[in-house]
């Protein structure tokens, strides 16, 4: 029912393939208009929007290691690194 069809970026001009199962989907979710950006400028675009993730250096409690961690820390919980908190997780 549905073939490929190349398309070109309206952001940087290359062309990129609108695959038959991407069309399947545009169609089942009721989307009037084809893509006019590549994945990697969709990506792009969207990732823009967001700011950047700020990271907090602590000591982990178990290894006394630095933990570099995307929250401020308190100092009435303990902060584990991502070797030991994967670790006690596995230990359960």
């Amino acid at each position: 029912m549905y073939q490929d069809k190349t398309l070109v970026c309206k952001e940087c001009g290359q062309e990129f393939v609108f695959s038959a199962g991407e069309q399947a989907f545009y169609a089942e979710r009721g989307f009037q208009n084809e893509p006019q950006r590549c994945k990697a400028c969709r990506d792009k675009r969207k990732n823009a929007a967001k700011a950047p993730r700020e990271y907090f250096t602590a000591t982990c409690a178990a290894c006394g290691g630095e933990a570099k961690i995307p929250f401020q820390p308190k100092n009435d919980r303990p902060v584990y690194c991502s070797e030991c908190f994967a670790k006690m997780k596995a230990e359960g």
